[in-house]
């Protein structure tokens, strides 16, 4: 179960990392559409801001199972593998699981209006805001199950 877990947040990272080149290409776009074309820069931008917000979402979890997250390492370098470990699963079940719940349970309201709504971009009217809203929660989802994965796998040999 873990396994087909991890493989699951894993092929939705490798996924989401590509979505990095459409933004680029975006927002490049975005002042030769205005200044040049005088057409659809605000689309442009309105399609860069579902992207980006798709693309944290998955990028948190990225960074926790890269361990390139801020981490308060100073002291912790020091540490064995075993002492690290222990302090992440410690922190994910103490801190960062119940945040991530909190964030879907106080964001209910405001992600299930929105995409029952079909929310649209409140400038330009168009379609796709709800999904910069339920990305809150695919976020927190991620993060949860990265947490559970790194709480409940078991010690690799030589941890210690």
């Amino acid at each position: 179960m873990l396994k087909r877990l991890d493989q699951l947040i894993g092929r939705f990272i490798a996924g989401a990392q590509w979505l990095a080149l459409p933004l680029i290409v975006l927002l490049f776009l975005q002042w030769p559409l205005r200044d040049i074309v005088r057409c659809c820069s605000r689309e442009a931008n309105d399609l860069g801001q579902v992207i980006f917000s798709i693309y944290v979402a998955f990028s948190i979890s990225a960074a926790t199972r890269a361990s390139t997250h801020l981490a308060a390492d100073t002291l912790a370098h020091r540490y064995s593998a075993h002492t690290r470990r222990r302090i992440k699963q410690f922190g994910g079940g103490l801190a960062i699981v119940p945040w991530a719940l909190f964030v879907l349970f106080a964001g209910k309201n405001y992600v299930l209006s929105s995409v029952m709504g079909l929310e649209s971009f409140p400038d330009t009217n168009n379609f796709g805001y709800f999904i910069i809203k339920s990305t809150l929660w695919i976020m927190a989802i991620m993060v949860v199950a990265q947490a559970a994965l790194d709480l409940f796998r078991p010690s690799p040999s030589g941890d210690r």
